[in-house]
């Protein structure tokens, strides 16, 4: 029987710039998935990136893992080969005004 556990990272967190999730030790999973929802999204896109970490202190943009959402809605990104920790960075447009809030879920696999 597989292992797996959910968690959630934020939930109606407002993002007014950039918002990174609290790190995740996650390094006995094989796979990992973040469900991004954006409750309300005004003005523009919002761009989610998977970072990875050796030691959940200092972080690197994992790559291809990434995702935009263009209005209220649900993205999802799949990683896997990260290591022994995860976050998910959000990045809104500057400047736009109006409130952006987002929930997201991390999904782990062993």
């Amino acid at each position: 029987m597989r292992a797996f556990q959910t968690t959630v990272l934020e939930r109606k967190e407002t993002v007014e710039r950039t918002l990174a999730t609290e790190p995740f030790e996650a390094g006995w999973a094989g796979e990992a998935i973040f469900f991004v929802e954006a409750h309300e999204l005004a003005g523009g896109s919002l761009l989610a990136r998977v970072q990875i970490s050796p030691d959940g202190i200092r972080w690197i943009d994992e790559g291809a893992a990434r995702a935009t959402l263009d209005g209220p809605g649900h993205a999802v990104i799949r990683v896997a080969h990260f290591g022994g920790w995860l976050r998910l960075v959000i990045d809104a447009p500057p400047g736009e005004g109006g409130t952006t809030q987002v929930t997201v879920h991390l999904a782990l696999k062993e």
